[in-house]
């Protein structure tokens, strides 16, 4: 597996566009309004940051009126998501997600609990 990108959940999806365009030479490479939320891939060579605003009510709303804007996921890209879920399954780890789902990009993800992974929610991509 490798390190894909982490989501960040924010309410100025824009605004952070431009402060880390700048501050980390991080460009946008990809956006799109996509489960209520408008999200925006940001590449920083080695993996991306990804920028979660809600447009309307769904996951990451309620993330944001709990724990205010901040890191939401760690995204780890995999060649075959229903085998890295079976592998996590078989570990004991609680899945979110028991099979794929699309997901931003098209790309199949799937996510695992954050109980079983240190209280840190984690995401399998696979591109397609």
């Amino acid at each position: 597996m490798r390190f894909d990108h982490a989501g960040i959940a924010t309410d100025d999806a824009e605004g952070l566009t431009e402060l880390f365009g700048t501050v980390f030479d991080a460009p946008l490479v990809h956006e799109e309004r996509f489960d209520g939320m408008d999200v925006r891939f940001l590449d920083l060579g080695n993996g991306c940051f990804e920028l979660l605003e809600p447009r309307e009510g769904g996951t990451i709303a309620r993330y944001l009126e709990r724990n205010g804007p901040g890191i939401h996921h760690l995204a780890l890209e995999t060649d075959d998501v229903e085998a890295a879920l079976d592998d996590a399954r078989a570990e004991g780890v609680e899945l979110i997600d028991e099979e794929p789902r699309p997901g931003a990009w098209g790309h199949e993800v799937a996510f695992l609990h954050p109980k079983s992974t240190g209280g840190v929610l984690i995401e399998f991509v696979e591109h397609g």
